[in-house]
């Protein structure tokens, strides 16, 4: 096994001290794939990827007024998410790149403003078409 790579302080102390800009909110489909009550956190899985590329987001904050009890896995939901960026500089970007093979520009933070349910059952869609006839 190969030994692990050092990070320099600097590049450390760069990364734990990231400046977020302000936040640039947007709305994705997608479904929740893991619920932890205990920490009032989700993880969902979207059907468009983000900024990044990334399609899941680990460990978002669920937003107060939400209950944990009341959401399901699996289910679509429509998520409002705030995206917090901290541009990385040019030093840690080549760094990551060399050093550590990871192409990262930025650090990202997530932050769930709001989640609604989302009606994708067809037949319920059926009938409210055919009661509008």
């Amino acid at each position: 096994m190969g030994k692990e790579k050092e990070i320099p302080k600097s590049i450390q102390e760069e990364i734990k001290n990231a400046k977020f800009g302000k936040p640039e909110s947007f709305t994705r489909t997608g479904y929740i794939l893991e619920i932890y009550d205990k920490d009032m956190r989700i993880d969902a899985q979207l059907y468009e990827a983000v900024e990044d590329g990334r399609k899941i987001i680990e460990g978002m904050n669920l937003p107060k007024k939400v209950k944990s009890s009341d959401l399901m896995k699996g289910t679509v939901y429509e998520f409002t998410i705030n995206l917090y960026k901290a541009p990385l500089s040019k030093t840690v970007i080549e760094f990551l790149k060399k050093e550590m093979e990871i192409e990262m520009d930025a650090i990202y933070q997530f932050e769930l403003t709001k989640l609604e349910l989302m009606d994708v059952d067809s037949d319920s869609a059926d009938v409210d078409e055919s009661e509008e006839e």
